[in-house]
């Protein structure tokens, strides 16, 4: 990133990120013993991380099979303090998880296979596409049943599954072996609970973050704007300016941001959750889905109904998205459009900041800034209904971040059950989970030891990317007005009808954008009603602390 565009989205942010930039220096330098002088030294007893942070090194192309498997045999310490070598030989696991852009997964085979060989265990894999994984784990839950001791997992269907009795409850011998406390805030319980029972291992961070081309603004940008946007209008204003414009480093249309209007199995509907939540998540209220009280959808009170008409009015502004946009998911939106060099602006999970500078097939490495999920100049105020015409900022934690679980598959055999929580305590490490955030892996940073900046800058990250990119991640964790996922029953089952609905506005078969989020609604309060609405207020409430 170019210093002066750095400095001028520092000084655009500095209420924000120069606090957090402080606290996080400050806890780099001080280490483990709270003083200057002792940084040295932490990095010597941090020796391993350092070490795997340099498999291969940023700038040195993508890692594969052999680095996965390297950075997990470093990574078995925690293992050979609690298992004795081949306790597990005979055992048997079937580990269910996502293989999006060869990662997920792929990762944890590499990683896992030094583990399987000290320990004599053997895990058989369920691979899954991202828009096939919500189909496939409600039948499930709809079913009460699971074929797989492990599964990798997000918060939001800990209603379904720990709440239906699919899960074992975590060996108190874990969280010491993951130092779960070392965790985020909003990654804390209740978060991986139910009932006070803690059943997940936290592998991610999620939250979404913006994402933009620092050669589209500044002195002689084809903007012409000084900075980048903070707010959705000004990102609708800038993609119409765009218009028949040429990229600056491809030569090839110009576009500005890049809606993704394909479903991809409920995961989609978090795309348009970041204009909403700006639209309508009020810092004085924490629900922002659903009437606490009634569970009444909010989905097409006028917020929610703004953020898909400014969808609908990019649709209408021909050239502003890319050719074929109809049928871009969000996969598409970050790995084929950003980071090969289409678009300009986008909002994603952490994958893009860490593939940015450390995939083979990124090429905006150079010129991509990081900042939070844009504000609205305009906020709706649900229990008053009128609109307050004020900037609101509410980054999306989109997902609560994906998490290890074990299933009751492994509930009265004490051994594979050890082995089990052994296998997902390693892929939940905190050296390996350094090395995950740092590299693609479909992760982001999530614990507080990840936001030590000169770890990063040892592994090949310049100072200035790195504090950007970590910066937009912390601010969105610890953002006062955060909308935050509720962990409840169904979540997917509203999301993935949500995108079906949406998707039928966005090809014209509704009348705009209030017929659209009225189809929603009408599909929201029929799920309600086959799940039990009192028991979803109840469990509603729960999830937003009410």
């Amino acid at each position: 990133m170019k210093t002066e565009i750095y400095n001028r989205l520092m000084a655009m942010q500095a209420s924000r990120r120069n606090v957090l930039k402080g606290a996080a220096a400050g806890a780099a330098a001080l280490g483990a013993t709270g003083t200057l002088g002792s940084l040295s030294s932490a990095f010597a007893q941090d020796s391993l991380r350092a070490q795997i942070l340099k498999i291969p090194g940023v700038g040195q192309g993508s890692p594969g099979d052999a680095e996965w498997q390297k950075v997990g045999e470093l990574c078995l310490g925690g293992t050979k303090e609690t298992v004795q070598e081949g306790e597990f030989n005979g055992v048997e696991l079937t580990f269910m998880g996502l293989n999006n852009q060869n990662l997920h997964n792929f990762l944890f085979r590499g990683f896992l296979k030094p583990w399987e060989a000290y320990t004599g265990a053997t895990i058989n894999w369920i691979d899954l596409a991202q828009a096939d994984y919500n189909p496939r784990l409600q039948q499930s839950i709809a079913t009460g049943t699971v074929d797989f001791d492990i599964i990798e997992m997000g918060a939001p269907f800990e209603g379904d599954t720990a709440g239906k009795g699919l899960l074992n409850e975590m060996p108190d011998w874990v969280p010491g072996l993951i130092d779960a406390d070392d965790l985020v805030g909003y990654l804390q319980a209740p978060v991986g609970t139910w009932d006070g029972k803690p059943y997940r291992i936290t592998i991610d961070g999620d939250c979404h973050t913006f994402a933009y081309r620092t050669d589209y603004f500044g002195d002689g940008s084809i903007t012409g704007r000084a900075e980048p946007p903070t707010s959705w209008e000004e990102v609708n204003a800038i993609s119409k300016e765009l218009i028949g414009k040429t990229d600056p480093l491809t030569g090839l249309p110009a576009h500005g941001y890049l809606d993704p209007l394909k479903g991809w199995g409920g995961f989609g509907f978090y795309f348009l959750e970041n204009r909403a939540a700006a639209y309508a998540k009020h810092p004085d209220d924490p629900a922002w889905l659903f009437d606490p009280d009634t569970m009444k959808p909010r989905v097409n009170n006028p917020g929610w109904v703004q953020a898909i008409q400014d969808v609908l009015d990019l649709i209408a502004a021909e050239g502003s998205y890319p050719a074929d946009q109809i049928n871009a998911d969000p996969g598409t939106t970050a790995f084929q459009q950003f980071l090969a060099g289409t678009g300009s602006m986008l909002m994603w999970w952490g994958d893009v900041g860490s593939n940015a500078r450390t995939s083979d097939t990124s090429v905006v490495g150079d010129v991509v800034g990081f900042g939070i999920n844009p504000g609205a100049n305009r906020v709706y105020n649900s229990q008053t209904g009128a609109w307050e015409e004020t900037y609101n900022e509410a980054p999306n934690m989109a997902y609560i971040g994906w998490g290890v679980y074990v299933t009751n598959r492994v509930e009265g055999d004490s051994l594979k059950r050890k082995a089990a929580w052994s296998a997902a305590a390693h892929l939940g490490g905190k050296d390996l989970s350094l090395w995950a955030s740092a590299y693609p892996s479909g992760f982001q940073p999530y614990r507080n030891s990840h936001f030590q900046f000169d770890e990063w800058e040892a592994a090949g990250y310049d100072r200035d990317f790195i504090e950007d990119y970590l910066g937009s991640n912390r601010d969105s964790y610890n953002h006062p007005n955060a909308a935050i996922e509720p962990r409840i029953p169904g979540i997917f089952q509203y999301y993935s009808v949500a995108e079906d609905e949406l998707a039928k506005g966005y090809a014209g078969q509704y009348a705009g954008a209030q017929e659209t989020a009225d189809a929603i609604a009408a599909a929201w309060e029929k799920i309600t009603d086959q799940i039990g609405r009192e028991s979803q207020i109840k469990l509603y409430k729960a999830s937003l602390g009410m």
